[in-house]
């Protein structure tokens, strides 16, 4: 439809050019005690980028009177101070457009502290320190093309994982780094996370954050579909039939069942929930680690380590959560249930599957380029793709995912993998018997 047909309609109806009146906060004028440094900072967005401001004004920080300029203004000498916004040029405020955690932790110390022991700090620097990951995003993915090879790392690994982030000559984020919504992301000051990851830019809103929409951007897809899993599940049946009619922004410790009718991802892994406190640590009421090549119960207190968290007390824990629905046989029923899936991957899949893998290693009968070599690709799905959602599926209460999309494939994974293996260690022996 053309522009003088849609402005005609408009007309008809009554609808002038004034009905579609941009934000309410363009002309915005801050009268409430703020400094003028902060009121000029506001007075300018809103003229400029006018959501950004209507998110603020909606948030808790702008209740409490936080603005811009407390959270991304610099001291000088920080690696990220710059005169680079116009309202600041040749005063003695430095800004940046990142906020990196050591600002949240200002307010918000036990939440970065309990993010600090979680698996999620380690989201880049594990990507970081795999070079199996380095060589998949540049040297295949990328195709070591000299100009475009970060392509697949900066429009997908990093925008979940993080990225390191680096500066230019003017002290700005390089496109390389920047923008990103990485959970993992490492800042210019060293400082590790990212919490509006969960919590997004600038409304900050503690609602949005509890419900499955906050995870979906980063835990969905064939390797770890637990937004779908969560979906096909029965807490996710009844979140789809109901959510829209819950209430999501009671205070912290105070969201409990009542204001929802069925767990949402926040509500197990981090919200308080009777006598359990909020956590922002995701990995301390997890008993397995059900990402890994092989299941292993979770035993370490380093958030680098594949293992972090307790699995005595993350179990406890999150038994605790079901607690406040279900009964006790209820819930061992469901747990005994998702561990012998579990354990079944480990003991008929993953170990049969690995004994293959190095024996036609020892015997040099895999490529060196794993992506161009059957066995290998169809290994790494095995633990990558089927496997994690057989155990995930079956963690969560997905039946088609624990079955269907998760032990029925690694069954057809783990027969092309012994057919493969029979074949080549059969040549392998005639051509040894040859050379006798």
């Amino acid at each position: 439809m053309s522009g003088i047909k849609i402005f005609i309609i408009c007309v008809l109806a009554g609808l002038t050019s004034t009905t579609f009146a941009q934000s309410d906060v363009k002309q915005l004028k801050v009268d409430k005690a703020l400094t003028d440094d902060a009121k000029t900072c506001l007075e300018c967005h809103a003229e400029k980028m006018p959501l950004i401001v209507h998110d603020w004004k909606s948030s808790r920080h702008s209740h409490v009177g936080v603005t811009c300029i407390d959270c991304h203004s610099q001291k000088a000498d920080q690696p990220t101070a710059a005169q680079n916004c116009p309202g600041v040029k040749g005063t003695d405020i430095y800004v940046s457009p990142l906020v990196s955690p050591k600002v949240c932790a200002r307010c918000h110390e036990q939440e970065a502290r309990e993010f600090s022991e979680s698996g999620h700090l380690r989201a880049r620097t594990q990507i970081e320190a795999s070079d199996g990951l380095q060589k998949l995003m540049s040297y295949h993915e990328g195709q070591r093309h000299p100009e475009f090879q970060g392509g697949p790392d900066e429009t997908g690994c990093m925008q979940c994982h993080g990225a390191i982030i680096k500066l230019d000559a003017n002290k700005r984020p390089t496109a390389e780094t920047w923008p990103n919504a990485g959970v993992g992301t490492v800042y210019p000051d060293g400082a590790i996370g990212n919490c509006a990851a969960c919590h997004t830019r600038h409304s900050f809103d503690i609602a949005e954050a509890r419900k499955p929409a906050a995870c979906a951007s980063c835990h969905l897809g064939p390797d770890h579909p637990d937004i779908e899993i969560f979906i096909s599940s029965k807490h996710g049946h009844i979140y789809q039939s109901e959510g829209e009619k819950w209430k999501y922004d009671s205070p912290p410790d105070a969201w409990e069942p009542g204001d929802f009718r069925a767990p949402t991802c926040a509500a197990c892994h981090l919200s308080g929930l009777g006598e359990l406190k909020t956590t922002h640590n995701v990995s301390e009421r997890l008993y397995w680690n059900s990402w890994g090549k092989t299941s292993k119960l979770r035993n370490s207190k380093d958030p680098m380590n594949p293992l972090t968290g307790d699995a005595v007390k993350g179990r406890a824990m999150m038994k605790q959560v079901c607690a406040n629905c279900h009964t006790p046989l209820h819930t061992s029923g469901f747990f005994a249930q998702a561990d012998k899936q579990v354990n079944l991957y480990n003991d008929a899949y993953y170990k049969p599957a690995e004994k293959m893998l190095n024996e036609l290693k020892e015997k040099g009968l895999l490529d060196e380029n794993p992506w161009n070599d059957e066995f290998q690709k169809i290994f790494y799905h095995l633990w990558h793709h089927e496997g994690r959602r057989m155990r995930q599926g079956a963690l969560m209460g997905s039946a088609d995912y624990a079955h269907w999309h998760g032990s029925f494939e690694c069954m057809q994974d783990i027969y092309k993998l012994q057919k493969i293996y029979k074949e080549r260690m059969k040549l392998d022996s005639a051509v040894r018997s040859s050379l006798k």
